[in-house]
C-alpha cells in the first residue's frame, strides 16, 4: 500500500469529533480533516486575509496549489493530524500537527479573520494536544513570527510551561502537552466563560421573536405572546405567523427573516416537523438561541428521538444553542428585563433562588408553589427533554450571577455526571445547591432523555452529590423547606440547637426530631402557653447570645383569640439582627409569613433576616439539619489528594497498553500482572502461588516456609459465606495433602477452582475495596467490611475519583460497621491510616487508567500493625468511549447520536 493509500484508508477515532462552544457562547463543530474537504479548504483559504496567510506560512501565499491542498487534507491521523472548525457547513479554522522525532510534533493554526478573537486557537490547541497524547506525542513545537502576538498569547495562555528561543527572526516555542493542573484549570475557566455567555443571552435578550404566535385563544402561541407582554418584558417582542397580519395587536411577520431588527432569542411553538425549517430561518437571521416549546420529539418514541437528534445537530452546526424541546420556557424576574418567555401565566416574585427543572408539566406546579411560599426566584428554566442546554450550563451561569444566591435543581436525569460534579463543587463553594433527583431508587429516566446506562448503584450517585457539596433532598416540599432557610438566614456554625417555644409537646417533638437527624439539642426553653412577646424576646436573645448554641428553633402556637402579631414582630426583629439561623413553627404557617418578613433593599418582599416558618417542627429541624451538613462541607478543605513519589502511573499505563495490544478484546490480569500493576501504585499484593495439583501445592508450601493457606479463588467460590473453600494453618506435606483432598471433596469441579497457596496473614479485620469504570459516571470506588453480611445489608461507602484528602477518611468512617475498626467491645484498633492509603491508591488507579474496567481487592486483613492485601481481581478493556469529562471542551452528545458533518 502506498503512503497516499494508507492516508486515505486511515480513520480517526470517533471521539475526536465534537460540538464545542466558542468564547462568545455560540456553538461550532470540530472534527478531523478529511480528504473530501479540499473544496471547503480552498473556499476557506480564499476568505483569509493576506496578513493571516503570511503569519501562517512566513511568505506571501495567496493561493493553495493542488499539491498543497492534497497535502493538507490527506493525513494519517497518527503522525500527521489536522482538525477543522465548521459553522453552517463552512470551514472557519484549521489546526494541525506534524510529528518530527523524539515524541515531538510541530503545531500550527489558521483562523478566518472575522472569527479571530473568539477563542478558536485555544480550542484547536486543546483538541490537538489530546489527540497528540493519544498518539504518543509528548511535546509541541511552534514557529511564530515575533509580531504575531495573538498566536504567541494562544500558546502562552494555555497553561503549559512554554520555552522560547529566536532563530533567524522566527520565535520558536516548545512545551510539554501533559494535562497539568494549570492547563486543566485554564480549560475549565474558558469552558465556564463560554457556557455562561451562551446562557446569559437567554436571560437578558434585547428582543424576542415568538414563532408560531396565534390569534386563537387557548393556543400555546397565544399564551406565549400574552405571558411575554403582560409580564412587562422590557425588550422588543416580534410575532411570526405566516397566515396572519397581526397577533394581539402586534404586526405579524411571515418569517424571522422579515423582522426589521435583530432577534436575540426565538420562542418556537410550531409543529415538530416544522421546527427544523425554523432553525434554518433563525440561523440566517443571526439568532443566538432557541427555546423550543413544541412537543413531538424524543418523548414520543424512536421516530421523535431521531427528529430530536437532527434538531440538535442542525442547531449546533449553525452556532445556535437550544433549550428544549418540549420545554415550559424561561423566566427572568429582574425588573430591568422582566422576561416571562414561558407557558406559565404566573410570574414569580423577585427572589434569590435560581431554579432549573426538566419537566414542563412539573414546572408550572413548581412556579405556583414558589409563589405560595413567598420564596421568589431570580431566574427559572424548564428545559424539557434537555437535548442541548442542561443543568450544567445553568450552573455555569449562576456561579457568577449576583442576583442568584441559592440554586435549585429538579433533575430527572444527568447527562454528564463528571462534569456536573466538577462544576457543582465549584458553585457550592460560593452558593448552596439544593437538588431533587427523581428515579433515585429505580435509576429510571424519562423517555425523552437519552443518557448512558449506569452500572454503579444509586449510592454512588448520592456520593457524587455529597462530594460536590450538593444538598440532596427527597421531595420538592423538602427542597423549598431548605431553600427558604438558606435564602433568608445565615449558615450555622455547628450542630448545637436551642429550642424555644410556648408548647411543651411541640418542644419535645422538635427535640426528638433534631436528635434523629444528627443535631444536638443542648438548650430547651419552655415558656408556657401564656408567654408573650417580651418572654420570647428575652429567651431568643439569651439563646442567640449563648456560645454553646449554633441555631435556634422557635415555636409559637397562640392561645385562643390572640393574633400573635407582637411575637411575630419580635421574631422578625431578632431574625434580622441574629448571626445565627432561626427556624420557626409560627401559627402553623408555611413559607415566610408576611408577619415575619424583613423588607429587602433588592426589591423582594422577604429579605435577609426574614424568619421562615414550617407547619411542622419536624420539617423545620430537618431543613436545619440539611443546612448544617452543607455548612460542615463548606468548612472542609477542598484539597485534592496527592500521590507520593513512589507512585508510577507511567509504568502502570505502559503495562496496561502492552497487555491490551496482546489482548485487544480485554484481559483478566494474571497474578504476576496484578502484582506489577498494583506495585506501581504502592500496593503490595500478598505473595500468591497458583497450583493445580497436590504436588505443586506441597512445593509451594515448602517455598513459602509453611504456615500456609490453601484456598480456591474461582469467582463463584470467593464469595461463599461458609468459607468451605479455604484451609488454614498448613505446616507440612501431610497436612497439605489432607487439605487438598478435603477441599476437592467439597468443591464441585475442583479442576476449575483456581487453587492458590499463600502464607498465613497476621490476624485482622477483613475489609474490601472495589473500583469500576461506569459508562455514565466514569471511575467509582467503594469500601466496606469484607463478608456476605456487608453485601446483604449494602453497608458500603462510595466515592467518585479523584478523591480529596478527606474522602478516604470519610469512606472508612461512614459505613455502619466502622466501629469494628476502632476497638469495638475492646478489640484491637486497626491501622486505619493504612486502610485509607489503600483506598486512595485504588481510587488513583481507577482515575488514571480508564482501561481498568474493574479492580477488586476482596480480602484485605487490617490489623494494628498494617494491612495485608491477600487477593485481587482486575479486568482491563480497551476504551471505546472516553469519559464524558475529558481534557478538552466539548458539548455532550447523547449515546447513539451521530454528530453532524
Amino acid at each position: 500500500m502506498t503512503e497516499t493509500e494508507a492516508e486515505t484508508s486511515a480513520r480517526p477515532p470517533r471521539h475526536w469529533e465534537a460540538d464545542v462552544l466558542l468564547r462568545d457562547g455560540r456553538a461550532a463543530h470540530i472534527r478531523p480533516i478529511r480528504p473530501d474537504d479540499a473544496e471547503l479548504l480552498v473556499e476557506f483559504y480564499s476568505r483569509v486575509s493576506a496578513e493571516s496567510k503570511y503569519y501562517r506560512f512566513f511568505s506571501p501565499m495567496p493561493f493553495l496549489s493542488e499539491r498543497d491542498v492534497k497535502r493538507f487534507t490527506h493525513v494519517d491521523y497518527v503522525e500527521r493530524v489536522a482538525f477543522v472548525l465548521t459553522v453552517a457547513d463552512e470551514m472557519i479554522a484549521v489546526g494541525r500537527y506534524d510529528a518530527t522525532d523524539d515524541g515531538k510534533a510541530e503545531v500550527a493554526f489558521l483562523v478566518e479573520d472575522k472569527h479571530q478573537g473568539r477563542g478558536i486557537g485555544q480550542l484547536l490547541l486543546e483538541h490537538l494536544a489530546q489527540a497528540g497524547r493519544e498518539r504518543g506525542i509528548d511535546r509541541f513545537v511552534a514557529e511564530v513570527l515575533p509580531d504575531n502576538h495573538a498566536m504567541i498569547h494562544t500558546f502562552r495562555d494555555a497553561g503549559y510551561r512554554v520555552a522560547s528561543a529566536y532563530d533567524g527572526g522566527v520565535m520558536e516555542l516548545e512545551f510539554n502537552i501533559d494535562p497539568t493542573d494549570t492547563a486543566i484549570g485554564v480549560m475549565a475557566q474558558r469552558e465556564h466563560r463560554a457556557e455562561s455567555a451562551s446562557i446569559e443571552k437567554f436571560f437578558s435578550p434585547r428582543s424576542v421573536a415568538i414563532i408560531g404566535a396565534s390569534r386563537r385563544q387557548d393556543t400555546i402561541g397565544r399564551a406565549l405572546v400574552r405571558n411575554l407582554v403582560t409580564g412587562d418584558f422590557t425588550g422588543r417582542v416580534y410575532v411570526v405567523n405566516p397566515t396572519a397580519d397581526s397577533v394581539s395587536g402586534m404586526p405579524a411577520y411571515q418569517s424571522v427573516a422579515d423582522i426589521p431588527g435583530d432577534v436575540d432569542v426565538a420562542i418556537v411553538a410550531v409543529p415538530a416537523d416544522a421546527v427544523q425549517d425554523v432553525v434554518l430561518d433563525c440561523a440566517a437571521k443571526g439568532v443566538h438561541g432557541l427555546v423550543v416549546i413544541s412537543s413531538g420529539f424524543a418523548e414520543t418514541g424512536e421516530e421523535g428521538r431521531q427528529r430530536q437528534r437532527r434538531l440538535v445537530g442542525l442547531s449546533r452546526s449553525y452556532g445556535l444553542r437550544l433549550i428544549g424541546p418540549n420545554a415550559l420556557g424561561v423566566i427572568n424576574t429582574d425588573p430591568d428585563v422582566s422576561l416571562n418567555a414561558s407557558l406559565s401565566p404566573l410570574m414569580p416574585p423577585r427572589g434569590r433562588a435560581g431554579f432549573f427543572c426538566q419537566s414542563g408539566a412539573l414546572g408550572s406546579a413548581i412556579l405556583e408553589k414558589v409563589n405560595n411560599r413567598g420564596l421568589g426566584l431570580s431566574t427559572f428554566v424548564s428545559a424539557g427533554n434537555r437535548a442541548d442546554v442542561s443543568g450544567n450550563d445553568l450552573l455555569q451561569y449562576w456561579l457568577e450571577d449576583d442576583a442568584t444566591e441559592v440554586v435549585l435543581l429538579y433533575l430527572e436525569s444527568i447527562g454528564n455526571p463528571r462534569k456536573f460534579s466538577r462544576i457543582a463543587r465549584r458553585v457550592s463553594r460560593r452558593k448552596p445547591i439544593i437538588a431533587v433527583r427523581s428515579g433515585r431508587s429505580t435509576q429510571g429516566v424519562p423517555m425523552g432523555h437519552a443518557v448512558r446506562k449506569i452500572a454503579a448503584p444509586s449510592q454512588a450517585v448520592d456520593a457524587m452529590f455529597r462530594q460536590a457539596g450538593v444538598i440532596q433532598v427527597d421531595t420538592l416540599e423538602e427542597m423549598f423547606d431548605v431553600a427558604q432557610l438558606l435564602a433568608h438566614q445565615p449558615l450555622p456554625r455547628g450542630r448545637r440547637v436551642a429550642v424555644v417555644g410556648n408548647s411543651d409537646a411541640l418542644g419535645l417533638l422538635a427535640a426528638d426530631a433534631a436528635t434523629s437527624v444528627g443535631l444536638v439539642v443542648n438548650k430547651q426553653v419552655a415558656l408556657g402557653a401564656d408567654a408573650g412577646a417580651e418572654d420570647f424576646e428575652d429567651a431568643l436573645d439569651a439563646a442567640i447570645d449563648d456560645p454553646e448554641v449554633d441555631a435556634v428553633a422557635a415555636i409559637y402556637i397562640p392561645p385562643l383569640n390572640v393574633s400573635g402579631e407582637d411575637v411575630a414582630n419580635v421574631l422578625a426583629a431578632v431574625g434580622e439582627q441574629s448571626d445565627k439561623p432561626i427556624v420557626s413553627t409560627f401559627l402553623g404557617a408555611e413559607g415566610v409569613p408576611e408577619l415575619l418578613r424583613v423588607p429587602d433593599v433588592a426589591g423582594s418582599s422577604a429579605g435577609r433576616g426574614s424568619v421562615p416558618s414550617y407547619p411542622a417542627v419536624e420539617a423545620a429541624v430537618r431543613a436545619l439539619a440539611h443546612v448544617v451538613e452543607y455548612a460542615v462541607w463548606l468548612r472542609t478543605p477542598d484539597k485534592a489528594a496527592t500521590g507520593p513519589d513512589s507512585v508510577d502511573p507511567q509504568a502502570a499505563r505502559r503495562l496496561v497498553n502492552e497487555l491490551l495490544m496482546k489482548h485487544p478484546d480485554g484481559h483478566d490480569l494474571t497474578l504476576e500482572e496484578q502484582k506489577e500493576l498494583l506495585g506501581a501504585y504502592g500496593i503490595d499484593l500478598w505473595e500468591t502461588l497458583a497450583v493445580s495439583s497436590v504436588e505443586e501445592a506441597t512445593a509451594a508450601g515448602e517455598h513459602l516456609g509453611w504456615d500456609v493457606v490453601l484456598k480456591a479463588t474461582a469467582d463463584h467460590l470467593r464469595h461463599r459465606p461458609d468459607l468451605a473453600h479455604v484451609w488454614r494453618n498448613i505446616d507440612n506435606p501431610a497436612e497439605m495433602a489432607h487439605a487438598w483432598n478435603s477441599l476437592c471433596a467439597v468443591i464441585t469441579e475442583p479442576a476449575s477452582a483456581g487453587f492458590v497457596v499463600q502464607r498465613n496473614a497476621p490476624p485482622g479485620v477483613p475489609v474490601a475495596i472495589s473500583t469500576l469504570e461506569d459508562p455514565l459516571f466514569g471511575p467509582v470506588i467503594s469500601f466496606g467490611i469484607g463478608g456476605p453480611l456487608t453485601e446483604l445489608l449494602g453497608d458500603r461507602s462510595f466515592r467518585i475519583p479523584p478523591l480529596a484528602d478527606h474522602d478516604a477518611q470519610d469512606m472508612v468512617r461512614e459505613i455502619k460497621a466502622s466501629p469494628i475498626l476502632f476497638g469495638y467491645r475492646g478489640s484491637e484498633i486497626v491501622d486505619v491510616t493504612e486502610i485509607e492509603r489503600l483506598v486512595s491508591r485504588a481510587a488513583q488507579i481507577q482515575h488514571d487508567l480508564q482501561q481498568v474496567r474493574s479492580l477488586d481487592l476482596p480480602l484485605i486483613l487490617a490489623g494494628a500493625g498494617g494491612a495485608s492485601v491477600l487477593g485481587a481481581v482486575i479486568r482491563i478493556e480497551p476504551v471505546v468511549d472516553p469519559r464524558s469529562d475529558w481534557f478538552v471542551r466539548r458539548l455532550s452528545t447523547p449515546p447513539g447520536d451521530t454528530l453532524p458533518d
